[in-house]
């Protein structure tokens, strides 16, 4: 797979992300929360320059995906606060970031034996996250939590119809990475609460962003 990517332009964006990704973690881990207000805003500004450097705006593709990072810097921002309205409003952003990325998707060329191919695991993962969730959330949660995860389903099958592109491996690691580590999440705040949520689901989030991100170099049309 070859990827076009300037490196002095985008080696700004890598080394934020290397930095402000882990003290993430580290804070989270530590309950530490100004680092959290700090930290978490440079690990997405991360993925937003990085998008712009590898030339976002030169592409319809590139258009929708740096909608979608930036929807998700959004949501970043607004899960901050331990509170479940901005954990609903936080939701509805990520959910308007994987719409944006499925758009992305399906501005390229399909390849329907991607999609057949992911046909499966995206179903398996749906029917498995939600059997896991469903038990813990009560009424008020029932009905957003299953209109993300029908998004999410969906945003996976868009990603396994660029199978044929040249940034295919970007594009589906980037796109199954982001939505397990909304598993992460969903742990956090549904089932069991705890610092080492933060310690697989953060480093997998911002790596699947900066991956998308990346993907917008091997698109030029």
């Amino acid at each position: 797979m070859a990827v076009d990517l300037n490196l002095h332009a985008v080696i700004g964006p890598l080394v934020l992300s290397a930095l402000a990704v882990p003290a993430l973690v580290l804070c989270e881990y530590r309950l530490y929360r100004p680092g959290r207000y700090l930290f978490k805003p440079l690990a997405a500004m991360a993925f937003l320059w990085l998008a712009i450097a590898a030339g976002a705006t030169g592409s319809v593709y590139g258009q929708w995906i740096l909608a979608g990072l930036v929807c998700c810097m959004a949501g970043d921002l607004l899960l901050m606060p331990d509170s479940e309205r901005w954990f609903l409003a936080g939701l509805f952003a990520f959910l308007c970031g994987h719409l944006c990325y499925a758009l992305g998707f399906l501005s390229l060329d399909y390849s329907l034996a991607g999609l057949a191919l992911s046909s499966l695991p995206a179903m398996a993962l749906m029917v498995l996250s939600l059997r896991w969730l469903l038990p813990h959330l009560d009424s008020t949660m029932k009905a957003p939590v299953l209109l993300y995860t029908l998004v999410i389903t969906g945003m996976l099958l868009c990603a396994g119809v660029s199978a044929a592109q040249p940034g295919a491996g970007l594009i589906i690691s980037g796109a199954w990475g982001f939505a397990l580590s909304d598993l992460a999440v969903a742990r956090q705040q549904f089932v069991r609460p705890s610092p080492v949520n933060g310690l697989w689901g953060l480093p997998l989030y911002f790596i699947s962003q900066m991956l998308l991100a990346a993907s917008v170099a091997t698109v030029h049309s």
